[in-house]
């Protein structure tokens, strides 16, 4: 099962729930603990966004699903996860494990940021009693530190640019000024957005000051890598209150309140069947067989406190924010028989592919294989059976044949 080549970086101030939250949308075991830096080397791992599968709107009674999962009628996307080092404030200047933190960044398309909307973890990581710590005051460190490493990163070669534009050694600024940037893995269409938000010319790229500078990285970085917050721990007294501050202080993010915690638990008895449960829902049923009365105890809470206050967890909805809303993907489901909507093993809608709104036809042939872009001849719509042209523009749960010269792709 191939995940889509996004991949979303898991950030945050260190022990504020980043490990659970990872574990528990992965499901794989990492180290979990009341200590700043348990994590070092970056955890990798899958995680799922959540569509309502194709096969329900066609009418028919099941999908073949291949590269993803089908769960009565939940179509769970697989998308690549990263969840990297803490942060502590000072990690672009390599302070705790900082430098390598912000580095294996670099290749997140978006970020969710972790935080703890109890207030009950110190700057440095240490756990104390809840509402000690002002969770907008951790989100706006967290944000300030990615700023300040893209800037650093940037600014040290800044004075030699000038140097080699003023003696025309720079022919085209904005070419150079995106080889920079490649390695964060910004295009140079994307820059060219945020030089005109800011109305700068690229002609005017290397007379700004470094001001003006650390304001346009800021634009580029709010282009090129969005962030969804998450509002972890809001099962903790006093976390629904801070969850309205932080709303309404950082209305540019999405805030999604969630419980790592508690889907882990969730998870966890849903691997023992133990509970009925597809990751995502805003609702669970236990099954008759014996459970503790502890773990009793705490799904009870985790029902009253999280599932009925606000509709799920959060760790579902936050990947399907980032993914659907944040990157404006979308899911589009290719096949070979229009009418059977299977592929050429006669699976029935076995793949799904997540990319960008406003993507043509000829961009998901791409997304299928190089040799079927270069061969492209037509699509053909398996909804109404019409035959689209390259520049078609996709929807969300569309069915798409592609047609290509005969023996290639």
């Amino acid at each position: 099962m191939e995940p889509t080549d996004t991949l979303i970086g898991v950030v945050g101030k260190t022990n504020v729930g980043k490990s659970t939250f990872f574990s528990a949308a992965t499901e794989i075991e990492v180290p979990i603990e009341n200590r700043p830096f348990v994590t070092i080397e970056p955890n990798v791992g899958i995680g799922y966004a959540r569509r309502k599968c194709v096969h329900i709107e066609l009418g028919l009674p099941k999908c073949d699903a291949s590269n993803s999962v089908c769960e009565n009628g939940e179509r769970l996307i697989p998308v690549k996860m990263m969840d990297v080092a803490g942060l502590v404030p000072g990690a672009h200047q390599g302070r705790g494990l900082g430098n390598k933190f912000l580095d294996d960044l670099r290749r997140a398309d978006v970020f969710l940021l972790i935080v703890d909307s109890s207030g009950s973890t110190s700057p440095e990581g240490v756990v104390t009693r809840p509402g000690t710590y002002d969770p907008v005051d951790e989100i706006k460190f967290v944000v300030d530190e990615i700023d300040e490493w893209i800037y650093q990163s940037v600014e040290k070669d800044w004075d030699k640019f000038l140097k080699q534009y003023a003696i025309g050694a720079i022919k085209d600024p904005l070419e150079e000024f995106s080889q920079r940037l490649s390695g964060f893995g910004i295009l140079k269409e994307q820059i060219e957005v945020a030089l005109d938000h800011l109305k700068i010319s690229s002609n005017e790229l290397f007379k700004i000051n470094k001001q003006d500078l650390k304001n346009l990285l800021k634009e580029i970085r709010r282009l090129t890598k969005p962030m969804v917050i998450v509002a972890n721990k809001i099962d903790i007294p006093g976390s629904e209150k801070n969850l309205e501050k932080i709303k309404n202080t950082f209305k540019e993010y999405p805030v999604i309140p969630a419980s790592a915690a508690a889907e882990l638990l969730l998870r966890k008895l849903r691997k023992k069947k133990a509970i009925e449960y597809i990751p995502g829902d805003q609702e669970f049923k236990i099954n008759q067989i014996e459970i503790d009365s502890k773990t009793k105890s705490a799904l009870e809470l985790i029902k009253q406190n999280i599932m009925e206050k606000y509709k799920g967890t959060g760790v579902v909805q936050a990947i399907n924010e980032a993914l659907f809303n944040s990157l404006k993907l979308i899911p589009v489901y290719p096949v070979e028989d229009i009418n059977k909507y299977t592929d050429k093993k006669n699976r029935i809608l076995p793949d799904v592919i997540l990319i960008r709104k406003g993507s043509t036809a000829r961009d998901l042939a791409s997304k299928i294989h190089s040799d079927l872009a270069k061969t492209f001849l037509y699509a053909i719509n398996a909804k109404n059976k019409q035959r689209i042209g390259a520049g078609y523009l996709l929807n969300e749960n569309d069915v798409i044949k592609i047609v290509a010269t005969a023996g290639k792709g």
